[in-house]
Formats: structure tokens, sequence, C-alpha cells
């Protein structure tokens, strides 16, 4: 049995082990399953920044896609404008007066001589900017922009195309309008130099903790051209305006602090170079409105010549209405924005490494011009920050840098169109909130592992203990049974032999026959009192033991069991005598009151058979709660660490090898069984110099 415990607790042992490594191990995947949990849940912010960005980036380009060509210009004539006015009503930009609007920042048209025009000419923004300073402010950063774009935007366009002013197209899609958005091919190297450069220090990796957010908004290649249609005159009237503007501007830098004197030199040679270009833009367009221009020119003087011209625009605009006529009607193609990248000084600070420009080709006929915009990257920044404010999560942190920062617990690189790129460093509020999560689950683990360890231990603990207490218990039943054979064998044998004697009538004398007579009852008592035990034993643990409680004397019960056992004690050398108080009257079953008395003296014969004194004294007495039964003998006593294992069912002193007392080992245990039916108790007292007294109590009730 012990053998098939030993390999039951291996199993157990190892079954604990192994369920507390993949505990342990689940823990471990447990903080990887957060870790991704996390990450994703910062992928997600990303994402809700990175599709916010690109939603304003693609309202603004489309808002700038369908921005008419007209507001790059000084002053334009509404198209709703009739060929019956008498008057031409010109309209100033709407971006005339401020240099960024949005995500752009000084708009500009590039013509085909490379001159550049805007929709701030300092002459007529006099009439919008009154206060002197505010004019020479912006006058300042015009000039400041208009040679950025000189020194910076045009060499790239003149080195990247022979026609700077046509943005790569495919021929094969021109016939159906398709017009397709390139960047010109220095400025591709550029930018993919730059992202190159960018991910060779760090900027990408294949850390899942790093990723790529692409925002496509300023690259939009198969965006579609716009095909406006306009009336030929009135594209004539807004040329010759502008270009009249632009000789005026381009003559002589105004000056706010200029004399009225020199104003006014300045102004009539303005004139003369407004009169040269109507002269020129006239002749495109219409050759016989050139004759009809050239004989009215004739008729001018040199100051009339800004007259000339608005009388002219006049004119052609009071001939009669074409619109019927398609010839009258010009196709005026927008193609969508291309970004050019332009490095700058300051490239490392910049998100672009550089300038961004974006640029559209205007064509009307077999004239093309470029505009564009500089791309306002403090107010992109303000942008991506703004949309971060916006989705970023109470637990989160961020901080954006063109550079990666080793303290972030994640980064997003928000890619825009591989022109440049900010990188989204996300943290953590609380840095050790994962630690935490799981250092609390740990001990939640432990605590627990540890409460199966124990109670796993307490039950294999408890599962040999049973083991052993059954196997206590099944030796006993063997001594029992062995015993109890023994007890039966001896009287029957003693109880056979002289019956044969008597029925073979060997026996003559009448001392012999009156002494095997005795000899037999004894021996038939003492087997009965074997039976008895064995059966009240049994009822009791099957708590079948029934008591009948009836008043009387203990007295009378006691003296009949000394005066039965007494033939017995002699017959094995011992005198038993008793001595008896005046017990009251109480209710107390009999039968028990006899076997406690016939178990107490036959316990004593067995035991103090070696006794110098063989003398068995029964007493009883009266403590006004109990009365209690002692019976003492002189033999060697009882050992203290027995007295408790004595009264145990089956339990004798010594080995049963070994042992020479008869016996069942059930008749103290059925003392303190009768004992307790009664309410009282057994104990065991010592006597000097040697001998023991046992004393049962019995309640008085």
């Amino acid at each position: 049995m012990y053998k098939w415990l030993s390999i039951l607790s291996l199993i157990i042992f190892a079954a604990l082990c192994g369920m507390g490594w993949l505990g342990y191990h689940s823990i471990r995947i447990w903080e990887q399953g957060l870790e991704g949990t996390r990450i994703t849940e910062f992928a997600e912010v990303a994402e809700q920044i990175r599709l916010d960005i690109n939603q304003k980036l693609d309202a603004f380009m489309e808002q700038e896609q369908n921005r008419p060509y007209t507001d790059y210009q000084y002053f334009y004539f509404p198209d709703n404008m009739t060929a019956g006015q008498q008057q031409i009503q010109r309209e100033l930009s709407p971006l005339a007066g401020k240099l960024e609007h949005g995500l752009a920042y000084y708009n500009f048209q590039i013509q085909p001589d490379n001159s550049i025009i805007t929709p701030n000419a300092f002459a007529e923004q006099q009439q919008v900017q009154s206060p002197v300073e505010t004019g020479k402010k912006l006058y300042a950063e015009l000039s400041l922009n208009r040679k950025n774009v000189e020194d910076n935007l045009l060499p790239i366009l003149n080195k990247v195309n022979s026609d700077p002013y046509k943005l790569e197209t495919e021929s094969n899609e021109e016939s159906s309008g398709q017009v397709r958005n390139a960047i010109p091919i220095e400025s591709k190297e550029i930018a993919q130099k730059s992202t190159r450069s960018q991910y060779a220090k760090g900027g990408k990796s294949q850390d899942e903790r790093t990723q790529n957010f692409q925002i496509e908004s300023f690259k939009n290649i198969d965006g579609n051209a716009q095909i406006v249609k306009q009336s030929r005159d009135l594209i004539a009237s807004n040329e010759i305006q502008n270009q009249a503007i632009m000789n005026r501007q381009n003559l002589s830098e105004p000056d706010l602090s200029r004399n009225s004197q020199q104003q006014v030199t300045t102004q009539q040679s303005a004139d003369r170079q407004e009169e040269a270009s109507r002269q020129e833009i006239q002749s495109g367009f219409s050759q016989d409105r050139m004759a009809q221009s050239n004989n009215q020119q004739r008729q001018l003087s040199e100051q009339q010549i800004p007259q000339a011209a608005q009388s002219l625009l006049t004119q052609s605009q009071q001939q009669p209405s074409r619109g019927t006529n398609q010839a009258d009607l010009v196709d005026v193609v927008i193609e969508p924005f291309v970004p050019v990248l332009v490095p700058g000084q300051n490239g490392e600070q910049s998100i672009f490494r550089g300038q961004v420009f974006m640029l559209r080709r205007v064509q009307i006929e077999n004239k093309s011009f470029l505009q564009g915009f500089q791309l306002n990257e403090n107010k992109l920044m303000e942008e991506v920050e703004e949309s971060t404010e916006k989705f970023i999560r109470d637990d989160m942190d961020y901080k954006l840098t063109l550079t990666q920062s080793e303290t972030s617990a994640y980064k997003a690189i928000l890619d825009f169109a591989g022109l440049g790129h900010v990188i989204l460093n996300l943290t953590e509020t609380d840095p050790g909130r994962l630690g935490k999560q799981i250092n609390h689950l740990e001990k939640w683990y432990f605590s627990i592992i540890s409460f199966v360890f124990l109670a796993v231990a307490l039950a294999m603990g408890s599962l040999w203990l049973n083991a052993r207490a059954q196997l206590k218990l099944a030796q006993k039943k063997d001594d029992f049974i062995s015993a109890v054979s023994h007890e039966l064998r001896t009287p029957l044998t003693s109880i056979r032999m002289h019956t044969e004697m008597l029925e073979k009538n060997w026996i003559k004398s009448e001392d012999k026959l009156k002494e095997y007579y005795k000899s037999m009852r004894t021996e038939s008592e003492r087997l009965s009192r074997l039976i008895e035990n064995v059966l009240d034993f049994s009822r009791i643990q099957k708590k079948r033991k029934k008591f009948f409680f009836k008043a009387g004397n203990i007295n009378k019960y006691v003296e009949d069991v000394v005066e039965m056992m007494a033939p017995y004690a002699a017959q094995k050398g011992f005198s038993i005598k008793t001595e008896l108080c005046q017990s009251p009257e109480t209710a107390f079953d009999g039968d028990s009151v006899t076997q406690i008395v016939v178990n107490l003296l036959d316990n004593a014969i067995k035991y103090a058979r070696d006794a110098a004194d063989k003398t068995i004294t029964v007493r009883t007495k009266n403590d006004n709660r109990y009365i209690l039964i002692e019976v003492e003998d002189h033999g060697p006593g009882i050992p203290h660490s027995q007295r408790e294992k004595i009264f145990q069912e089956f339990y004798r002193i010594g080995a049963e090898a070994t042992r020479e007392t008869a016996g069942s080992g059930l008749g103290l245990a059925l003392v303190r069984k009768f004992a307790q039916a009664h309410n009282g108790f057994v104990e065991i007292i010592n006597t000097k110099p040697n001998g023991v007294i046992f004393r049962v109590a019995l309640a008085i009730q």
C-alpha cells in the first residue's frame, strides 16, 4: 500500500510542479499580451491622429485645388460680367492683404518669362494696408519670399524640365483630360535621399513599437485636371490688367516714403510698359482686335496710356456677345498640385529637410504658367499637435519630434508622402502601470499556488495518516481475531474435555465431579462475557446499542458481579474484597454496570497475575455528583504513555507475538463507552509502591 501511495504522491507532486510552471509561463504570456494590447492602443490612437490629419489636409488640398486660378492674380474680372456692361468692375483677389491662409504661405504665379505675380501688388496694396509701417513690413516679406522662389525653386524647375511650365504628363492621357501629377525628377531623388537618411539614422525599425503611418494628401498622383471654359475677352481683360500692374511694379520698386514727383515719373514709365504689354497680349488672342487697338494707340499721348488700356478693355467688352459661338470660349486646364521639395539650409530643423512648394500648371490654349504656394510648416505642426491633443487618451502623453526618443513607449512616424516626417512619441503617464499590474497578478498567483500546494500537502499528509491508521486498524483487527479465536478456543477446549470425561464416567470422586462442573460453569461464563463484549462493541459501533435506565442501588449489582467472579479469581489465585458506601438510588443501566465491573476485574486478574499481593479491592464512593466505582490491584501499573491507548478498541499492551496475557482488547474500550453513556468518565490512578486504580464515574440521575 505504501508503494502505491509513494507513486501517487510523486505523480501529484509532478503535476503540481507542471501546473506551477505553466501558471508562471501564462503570466509571462499575459504580460506580453498586455504589452501587445497597449501597443495596439497606441497604434489606434496614432491611426486616429493620422486619419484626422489626412482629413484636414485632404480638405485643404481640395479647397486649394478648387481655387480659381484668378485668385493668384492682382485683380480679375468676374465671370458673370456681360459684354453689354458699360464699365468694367474689377475685383481684388481674396488672397490680397495676407501672406498665409491655412497651410498655404505666399501664393504666387510663375509666368512663362519666369516673372512672378502674387495676389499682393504693393502699389494696389496701399488701398488695403493703410498704416505705413504695416505696408513696409508686408513689402519686406513679399520681397524675401519672391527672392526665395527665384533663387531656390526656379533653378530646380528649369533644371528638371526643358519646359519648366509643363509638369510631367503622359501623352496617352492628355486627350482624355487625365493629367498625371509628378514630382520633378531631381525633387524625387532629394525626397528619397532625405527619407533614406532619416531612416538610416534610426527613424524606422522593425520593432513593433515603431510603425510608419503614411499621409498621402500631398501626393495625389492620379488626380484629374479641371477644365474651365471662359470667354476669350474676359481672359484677355485679366491678362492685360495684370500685365500692366506687373510692368508698373517691375519698372521701379515702390517706396512709401518716395515723393509725389518721383511717383508721377514712375507712373508714366509704367503706363508706357502697360501699353506695350497690351499690344502683345491683345495680338495673341484676336488679330482683328489688335488692329483696332493699334489705331487707338496712335491717337493717344504718353500720359493717356493707362486710360487707353482701360478704354480698349471697355470697347472689347462692348462688342456683340459671342457666347453662342464656341470659338469665343477658351478651355482653361488646371492640373492637380504637385509637391516639389527644395532642400534648405536649416534642413535638420525642418519636417521636410527643406521647403515644400505645391505647384499646379494652368494652360490656356498654347500658353501655360505655374501657380502654387509654399507649405506652411509651422501651421502644419500646429494641425498635427491639435489632432494629437484631440485623440490622445488620459493615460497617455506625447511629444512631437523630428528624431526618435529613446524614452517613448511607442513611436508613430507620420510620413508625409515621403517628403518628410514627424515622429509622434507616445509615452505612459504612469510608466510603472504595467509593472504594477504584473506584480499584482504575480502576488495573487503565488498566493493561490501556495495555497494549492499547502492544500495538496495537507491532503497527502491526511491520506498517509489515514492509510497508516487503516493499516494499524487492520493489524488490530487481525490481532483481535487471533485473540478472540484464542479466547474462544480455551474455554471451549476445557468444557469439551470435562464433558467427555463425564460422558465416559471416568470421574468417580464426588469432589472431582463438583470441581469439573464448577470449571465448566466458570468457562461458560467466561465465554459468555467474551461473546457479550463483542456483541456490545458491534452494537455501539453501529449505534444500535440500547440502554435501559432504571432506578436502583448500584451496590447490589457490584456485589453480584463480585460473587460471580470470585470463583474465577480464586482459580487464578486472587481474592476479591469489597468496600461499598451508602450510595443513593439513581437511574442506571444494570447490564452496563455489570459489564463495567466484570471487565475491570477481568483486566486486574490478567495483568496482576505476577503481583506479590493478589488482593483485588472493589469499592464504591459518592461525591454528590457521581457514583464512583473503583477496582484496585497491586500489579505493575499502567505506564503514563499507555493510559489513553488502552481505552482504544483492539489495543493491548505489548506485541501480539510475545504477549502472554489473553484477551480481545475490547474490555476497557467498552468500559469507557458505558461510562460516557451514563454522562461519566474513566480515569487511572497509580498507587504506591505499585498497583493501579481504575475509577469509573457514573452521573447521579
